[in-house]
């Protein structure tokens, strides 16, 4: 195994978000300029749909595929809202928050420090998925 693999194995040991959306390739181009993304992966499927995406949001890797309806993998726009949200540190989470909106995110909770010791602010993308990125005091 390559050693890029085993980083790769390693970094999957933990928790990693698997979003559905809509339409990924437009969320992958947002998420670029909103929040800097690096494309990590996509893989078309036959019809057209991405079938599976990943992204790096600083150290985070997110995966995404666009809605699959016959597996019940659902987007946000279709449910109706999220139950999760996205916790990701940055760092600097001012600047962060302020190329976001101007990208278009809503800022649901402004940038502000938190008792726990993170400075932090709350986001919606405009595919329904909730973010909170922060930045440690």
């Amino acid at each position: 195994m390559s050693s890029d693999a085993k980083e790769s194995k390693q970094a999957r040991q933990q928790v990693t978000p698997y979003i559905s959306v809509k339409d990924s390739a437009a969320a992958i181009e947002f998420y670029k300029t909103a929040f800097g993304a690096t494309e990590l992966t996509r893989i078309p499927m036959p019809d057209g749909r991405i079938g599976h995406a990943e992204i790096k949001i600083g150290d985070a890797t997110i995966m995404m595929a666009d809605e699959l309806p016959e597996i019940q993998f659902l987007s946000p726009e279709s449910l109706g809202g999220s139950g999760v949200m996205i916790y990701v540190y940055v760092d600097d989470v001012d600047a962060f928050a302020s190329r976001a909106v101007a990208a278009g995110a809503n800022l649901a909770r402004p940038v502000a420090d938190q008792p726990y010791g993170d400075r932090n602010c709350k986001l919606v993308d405009p595919f329904g998925h909730t973010w909170l990125f922060a930045t440690p005091i």
